[in-house]
């Protein structure tokens, strides 16, 4: 499948965003599909070394609500704080709730986990993918704002060979782990033992 961004020529969707992790720069791109994503930059993203990006999947009930169910929250604040202490790079922030099955099939989801299922069994016992969330647009939005080569915050080797498929150069793969809790470590086993995540096992116990 193709995925499609346009961004607004006649007035840009592009504006100072002062945050608690300093004063980003943020852009929006809108898909065909009628989702709209987000660019967050600091600095320049030109120079020698590739840039240092976090990719961050949509996660309302971890970023807007400090659920513990996930560390997606905690890895939103570290990713930015990260890029902030650098002095530059990006954050790409995609509408692509509940690993791209949308928030009300996630809160089913939830409902099976509450039941017993691990994270990956709820999403296939409601006959969705374990994962269907699609980088094609995260390397578009790269490649707009002029970034080829970069640094990637993330635990996930399946987004590291979208993004590398679709053009992007990731030199390298940064380990991003923050928030582990009671709620949320059977989660991050999940996605240890069953879906090929990098995390430190360790630092899981």
């Amino acid at each position: 499948m193709t995925i499609k961004i346009s961004i607004d020529e006649n007035i840009p969707a592009d504006a100072r965003l002062p945050t608690s992790h300093g004063d980003f720069r943020i852009r929006v791109f809108h898909e065909d599909s009628g989702l709209d994503h987000v660019a967050l930059t600091l600095g320049d993203m030109e120079g020698p070394d590739p840039v240092l990006v976090r990719v961050h999947s949509e996660c309302l009930t971890g970023d807007a609500f400090g659920s513990l169910r996930c560390d997606c929250g905690p890895q939103l604040d570290s990713a930015l704080k990260q890029i902030s202490e650098r002095g530059w790079g990006a954050l790409i922030y995609l509408r692509q709730e509940g690993r791209g099955i949308g928030l009300h099939a996630k809160i089913q989801a939830y409902h099976l986990q509450d039941q017993g299922s691990d994270t990956l069994d709820a999403n296939l016992k409601l006959g969705l993918p374990g994962d269907a969330r699609n980088y094609d647009i995260a390397a578009q939005i790269l490649q707009s704002i002029g970034v080829t080569r970069i640094s990637l915050l993330s635990n996930n080797p399946d987004k590291v060979q979208q993004l590398q498929k679709h053009g992007i150069d990731v030199e390298e793969r940064r380990p991003l782990i923050a928030g582990i809790g009671d709620d949320n470590r059977e989660y991050l086993k999940t996605k240890l033992e069953r879906m090929g995540h990098k995390i430190d096992k360790d630092k899981l116990e």
